[in-house]
């Protein structure tokens, strides 16, 4: 066997040996194989198109609370200008613990607790009728049952201060017994929960660094 033949025949056995190590590696396509297709346009993509409508729609975060278009709804809003990161929703959470935190310090007497959270006047109200309690030697055993309605009835904002205000009304349950100072119940029955209904404003200087709120007015 002459030598280019020799070669020929090496040459042929390695591209074999190629070829199978290929279809290992990369396996076969049978059928029809899908050409590639052109990149979309953004500008026409019709979930682009979605997505701009609804970042320029209505903020639900607001209108789930208080009517489009309402004056509450505009103080929110100027709520969110000032600062972005205030969430509405959030807020009302918030606004519930605070209301059974608050309201179980009042009813047990516990005034120094709450009072960085309320304005004077609140405080004020609170504590007269703890110490009206104290005096007649009353004594209040109280168990917060849950918050049953927490809703958003009115919202104010004034853009020169930033000083916001948002009055949300509640409906909570607790077991409320008072024992005059003998121990004899007076009010309530142990184990018997009654509804308490509350309105409450809460008030803050939206972008300060102080990110508590102050209850400052009370009302059924």
């Amino acid at each position: 066997m002459n030598s280019p033949l020799l070669q020929l025949l090496v040459l042929a056995g390695i591209a074999i040996f190629l070829i199978l190590r290929l279809k290992s590696v990369l396996g076969t396509r049978d059928g029809y194989e899908a050409q590639p297709q052109p990149r979309p346009d953004p500008s026409t993509n019709p979930r682009r198109q979605e997505f701009e409508v609804i970042e320029g729609g209505p903020d639900y975060d607001i209108t789930d609370h208080v009517p489009e278009g309402s004056e509450a709804a505009t103080a929110l809003m100027g709520m969110k200008r000032i600062e972005p990161s205030f969430n509405v929703t959030e807020f009302l959470g918030g606004a519930k613990g605070a209301y059974e935190w608050i309201l179980m310090a009042f009813e047990r007497g516990q005034m120094d607790e709450i009072a960085p959270f309320l304005s004077e006047d609140v405080f004020e109200a609170f504590s007269q009728v703890v110490d009206s309690r104290q005096e007649q030697g009353l004594s209040v055993e109280a168990d917060f049952v849950g918050v049953r309605e927490t809703s958003l009835t009115d919202a104010a904002f004034d853009q020169a201060t930033g000083r916001a205000e948002i009055t949300v009304r509640f409906i909570g349950e607790l077991i409320s017994v008072v024992r005059d100072a003998n121990g004899e119940i007076i009010e309530g029955q142990p184990g018997q929960s009654k509804k308490q209904k509350d309105t409450w404003t809460f008030e803050r200087v939206m972008g300060s660094d102080d990110p508590n709120w102050r209850l400052v007015a009370t009302g059924e």
